[in-house]
C-alpha cells in the first residue's frame, strides 16, 4: 500500500464511484476493494479485523468513517426485523444513492 494513497476524496468521502473502477460499483477511497464486500463480510459474521486482513489496502480510518456514516443515516429496524444492514431489503448501492 502506498502511504501516499488518499483515504478520503475533498469532501471527506472514504467510498466512491467512478465508471472507470469497476463500472462504477462505489469502492473505498483509493482502492478497488467494493463497499459492498465490507458490509457482506459484516453480515456474514466476520469481524472488521477479519476484513482488514483480507483488503490490507483499506485503512481501519475508511471502515471506521463508512461505518459511522452507516450508523447515523440508516433508518432503524423495527422491532420484528433482524437488523441487518441491508434496511429494508435495499441493496447497499440503493441504499448509498438514497442516503448521499
Amino acid at each position: 500500500m502506498a502511504p501516499d494513497r488518499p483515504l478520503t476524496l475533498a469532501d471527506g468521502s472514504v467510498i466512491h464511484s467512478d465508471a472507470e473502477i469497476l463500472g462504477g460499483i462505489p469502492v473505498f477511497v483509493g482502492t478497488r476493494v467494493p463497499a459492498q464486500t465490507l458490509v457482506d463480510y459484516l453480515e456474514g459474521g466476520y469481524s472488521v479485523d477479519e476484513f482488514l486482513d483480507n483488503f490490507p489496502c483499506v485503512r481501519r480510518e475508511q471502515v471506521n468513517a463508512f461505518l459511522e456514516r452507516a450508523t447515523h443515516t440508516r433508518k432503524p429496524a423495527s422491532r420484528n426485523s433482524s437488523a441487518s444492514f441491508r434496511t429494508r431489503g435495499l441493496s447497499f448501492e440503493l441504499w448509498l444513492r438514497k442516503t448521499s
